[in-house]
């Protein structure tokens, strides 16, 4: 899978899109360096917004429901809780279709991106990956994730 361990989770897909989502909604210099500089292969705010919420559902419900399958204990679900409030409460102020730098320049993004960030680093630990490498391609995600 792309030098990714094979996750033991039972719906590793989902859990490998929140991770993605979280991944790139976490990082700062990710976000500037692509995102805002309008790189292609990466998506874009709503699309990582999509990729967490999409399958899961989690804008609906707690992540919390999801322990044992997506996520591995409470603990992970609470982070990815906390960052999910955080930003879908700016998607909700900015809009779905607004420019990258209207989310980066958001007064609450910060918070969003430290909530991600936490997230991020301890589903990314659990699961034996290094949190600091860059994140991955939409299309490596679809490669990784496609059914074999």
């Amino acid at each position: 899978m792309g030098g990714m361990p094979l996750n033991d989770m039972p719906w590793w897909r989902w859990r490998s899109n929140v991770r993605s989502a979280l991944h790139m909604l976490s990082d700062p210099g990710f976000q500037h360096d692509c995102w805002l500089a309008g790189h292609t292969g990466y998506g874009d705010v709503t699309d990582a917004v999509y990729r967490l919420v999409e399958d899961t559902w989690l804008d609906n419900w707690s992540a919390e429901k999801y322990v044992g399958t997506i996520f591995r204990d409470s603990d992970e679900a609470a982070l990815v809780d906390a960052a999910v409030l955080r930003v879908l409460k700016i998607m909700h102020q900015v809009g779905p279709d607004a420019a990258v730098s209207a989310y980066l320049e958001h007064p609450g993004w910060p918070e969003a991106v430290h909530a991600a960030r936490e997230a991020h680093v301890r589903l990314a630990t659990s699961d034996g990956e290094d949190p600091d490498q860059p994140p991955r391609t939409l299309e490596v995600l679809r490669i990784m994730t496609r059914t074999a």
